[in-house]
């Protein structure tokens, strides 16, 4: 496998959602949740296994995490605005790199964009965080970026060594 490790803060929609793919996987994850594991919808699932920040708001775990990882793909349907917004101007503050993917794009075009980026900008055995839109703002993201993980994650683990 390319990366190690793969990150996120745990919301419902995008950030479970790749969760989800490299649970599914056996993909080495993880990240940091805010304390008591919140979520709009309650806790995080325990399947996932994440470390408890201190704070029990997002932004300081959304911060935890871009320093922790080596670049962050942001899931969107469409413009970056709030807590994805507050993501891509962290890592540029940390000078990580990061990647917004519209998910109104063809699943191909964009799992090939997102490997192509991973091989270019992150170090092989790096730590990738996967932030994006929450379910209640973005319908559907959860499926749709566990999708694009999953073919994402298996096209890495298939790539020559």
């Amino acid at each position: 496998m390319y990366l190690r490790k793969v990150i996120s803060g745990g919301q419902t929609g995008a950030d479970q959602g790749a969760l989800s793919a490299c649970w599914r996987l056996g993909v080495p994850h993880g990240g940091w949740v805010p304390k008591g594991r919140r979520t709009e919808k309650g806790k995080v699932p325990a399947r996932y296994r994440m470390r408890q920040h201190w704070s029990r708001h997002y932004p300081p775990r959304t911060e935890k995490n871009i320093v922790d990882s080596d670049g962050t793909l942001i899931f969107t349907f469409g413009a970056l605005d709030g807590g994805s917004l507050l993501t891509k101007q962290l890592a540029r503050k940390h000078r990580r790199p990061c990647l917004h993917v519209d998910l109104r794009q063809p699943l191909p075009a964009n799992v090939r964009r997102i490997e192509r980026w991973i091989h270019r900008r992150l170090p092989r055995g790096g730590v990738l965080n996967v932030a994006g839109s929450r379910r209640s703002k973005a319908p559907g993201i959860h499926l749709a970026v566990r999708r694009a993980m999953t073919a994402v994650l298996r096209r890495l683990a298939a790539s020559p060594a």
